[in-house]
């Protein structure tokens, strides 16, 4: 398992601007078969121009599940998280549902 990957994006989710995604690479230890980088990111795309509530507020940051999310006909489940006064989603799991 490799380090956290960072890609450029050009969204806005919450209302806020996001200019990259920090994705964690724990999602391969069980869905790498039907997950890569690519799927994530088309996934975080499909948050663009949308509001969510949080699950969960801790320590500055804000922990979000969004399911489903649907991307080529199949069904997933994204978790990522957002750190106040910062330009970034990080995507600490998903898998197809």
């Amino acid at each position: 398992m490799s380090d956290r990957r960072d890609y450029k994006v050009s969204i806005t989710v919450n209302s806020r601007s996001i200019t990259r995604v920090i994705i964690d690479p724990h999602y391969e230890l069980k869905h790498s078969d039907s997950v890569n980088d690519e799927t994530i990111l088309n996934l975080v795309q499909l948050l663009d121009g949308q509001t969510f509530a949080p699950e969960v507020e801790r320590d500055g940051f804000q922990y979000f599940k969004t399911d489903p999310l649907s991307l080529n006909g199949v069904s997933y489940r994204l978790i990522w998280l957002l750190e106040n006064n910062e330009i970034y989603i990080g995507v600490i799991n998903a898998f197809r549902r």
